[in-house]
């Protein structure tokens, strides 16, 4: 069951820590996400967490699996292309601002990693 919930995704990872922490931490939280019965509508990217959307990416299999359960899962295009990587997306669709804002505005709650 997906709920009214967008989570936001603006870091290389989860938490304010070093690389391999912070990637460790946002790759258990998605998998706890995708044990749990509540997913979330949506998931937006945007600065540096598009990263987390590219090839070489920690976390590509995890995202793979909610997007498979339905999860949308929306890009920062601006972001893509701030960093070089647009041809590098993996996972998700490329989008804009408009879209992050709409679903920000449209959601019961609104949950920033």
């Amino acid at each position: 069951m997906k709920d009214d919930i967008v989570v936001l995704v603006n870091r290389d990872g989860m938490g304010h820590a070093e690389t391999d922490l912070s990637h460790k931490l946002l790759r258990t939280w998605l998998n706890m996400l995708d044990l749990d019965d509540r997913l979330p509508r949506m998931i937006c990217f945007y600065a540096a967490g598009v990263r987390m959307t590219c090839a070489g990416s920690p976390v590509l299999e995890e995202l793979e699996s909610l997007a498979g359960k339905g999860v949308e899962l929306v890009v920062c295009t601006t972001c893509l292309n701030h960093y070089g990587i647009l041809d590098d997306l993996a996972v998700g669709t490329a989008g804009g601002m408009k879209e992050i804002v709409e679903a920000q505005w449209e959601a019961g709650k609104v949950i920033t990693l």
